[in-house]
């Protein structure tokens, strides 16, 4: 048991047994996570709509993900900290709490500017997941780390994938509004449980939060392993998150002619993607963390080349290449977590929160060069853009795999 666990104080209804997370717990965590980042996610196959209604630019309208993917960033360097700090089931539950009132303000939101405060105020409190990532990681045994960070992983990833296809089943029936409405009351309920169900687990760090902030940032400073992993984080999620910024002008637009409720249907594509993320964190506890992360990066890359081909309009090139990409770039994910969970565990709340800091803030410069790169270059533009940004991330990798670079486990076992 890791000196965390023993640090720890569960209280009633504790999922602290032996070492092992149980799997009532360890489910209600996971759905806490997809809930909490959902929100982030609403406008995406709504871009269109909202833009009508609110008289937006394209541009602008972009932006609203851009927001999401910045607030998410802010929040990961300046919340996700205080997972060392504080006592970490009450900083999960306020911030979904935080959330649940947030959502609120964009869903009455009457005008863009509004909708941005209400998209980046809501991102910057759903790191909740990221507070209860590395907490489901603390709960567990070391030979179950892969696992447990898979099956939580796999609830935020679907939180962001059927977040759109929700969003857009309800925009036309009821207005792109109700979404908003609907998840704020599901976050507050989550909030309850969690409160309800986890254990306390307080390890303080002995240090004042800006000593604290300082000791994250200077994280990137000593530690070669997370400098590395967070450039390949940054450079797959804009990857990323170019497609899915891109693809709602794509599937509105002339070639396609799809309504709403059919591109958030799209988002499905990528909930088939999410069936690596457990296979991945499989292999991670066997010790193929490497490889893993090489052949995801590469799939990245070579995705773009099949979604590229279906921007005249051929939905089956498009397909294809999207539920490669959603593989491939959870797969990364997955592995980059389980090579920094298992570097310094007394301090895994600031190297996550470091390495998603990076991550996400790869992820916002990506959906802002998309909205620049659709309306110069269109999808041919927009192909070239996300090719490149997942070629970066395959060579980080491969070169950090020519120097012999420290390629580990979830356990600490070398990668092979």
């Amino acid at each position: 048991m890791t000196n965390a666990l023993r640090a720890s104080h569960p209280a009633k209804g504790s999922s602290q047994e032996g070492g092992r997370l149980r799997r009532g717990p360890l489910l209600l965590m996971s759905v806490a996570t997809g809930l909490s980042v959902a929100g982030n996610y609403f406008a995406q196959p709504l871009l269109d709509v909202i833009g009508r209604e609110l008289r937006l630019s394209t541009t602008m309208a972009a932006l609203i993900v851009t927001a999401a993917q910045a607030g998410y960033a802010l929040g990961l360097m300046t919340l996700v900290p205080l997972g060392d700090l504080v006592e970490r089931r009450r900083l999960a539950v306020a911030l979904l709490g935080a959330t649940s009132v947030f959502l609120l303000v964009s869903a009455v939101a009457p005008s863009g500017p509004v909708l941005l405060a209400g998209t980046l105020l809501t991102a910057l409190t759903s790191v909740a997941a990221q507070v209860v990532v590395p907490f489901a990681v603390t709960l567990a045994a070391p030979e179950e780390r892969g696992r447990v960070v898979g099956t939580v992983m796999t609830g935020l990833l679907l939180g962001g994938l059927l977040a759109r296809t929700a969003s857009g089943a309800l925009s036309e029936p009821a207005g792109w509004r109700t979404i908003y409405w609907v998840n704020a009351i599901l976050v507050a309920v989550v909030a309850v449980l969690l409160w309800r169900f986890l254990p306390r687990l307080h390890t303080p760090a002995g240090l004042s939060y800006p000593a604290l902030l300082r000791s994250t940032a200077a994280l990137f400073r000593d530690e070669p392993v997370l400098r590395l992993r967070a450039g390949i984080g940054a450079l797959s999620l804009a990857s990323f998150n170019v497609l899915w910024t891109a693809v709602t002008f794509l599937l509105a637009g002339p070639h396609y002619g799809w309504s709403e409720a059919q591109i958030g249907l799209f988002g499905l594509v990528g909930v088939a993607g999410t069936l690596s993320t457990p296979v991945a964190g499989r292999l991670a506890d066997r010790g193929l963390v490497g490889w893993v992360g090489g052949v995801g990066t590469a799939l990245l890359a070579l995705s773009w080349a099949a979604t590229g081909m279906g921007g005249g309009g051929s939905l089956a090139w498009l397909l294809g290449g999207v539920l490669v990409l959603n593989a491939a770039q959870q797969a990364v994910l997955n592995a980059n977590q389980n090579v920094l969970y298992a570097l310094r565990p007394e301090i895994r709340n600031r190297l996550n929160s470091a390495f998603m800091t990076a991550f996400f803030a790869g992820g916002a410069a990506g959906s802002a060069l998309t909205s620049v790169v659709w309306v110069h270059g269109g999808w041919t533009g927009v192909s070239v853009l996300g090719g490149t940004l997942a070629a970066g991330s395959f060579a980080l990798w491969a070169l950090d795999r020519a120097r012999g670079g420290d390629l580990k486990g979830s356990a600490g076992t070398p990668g092979r």
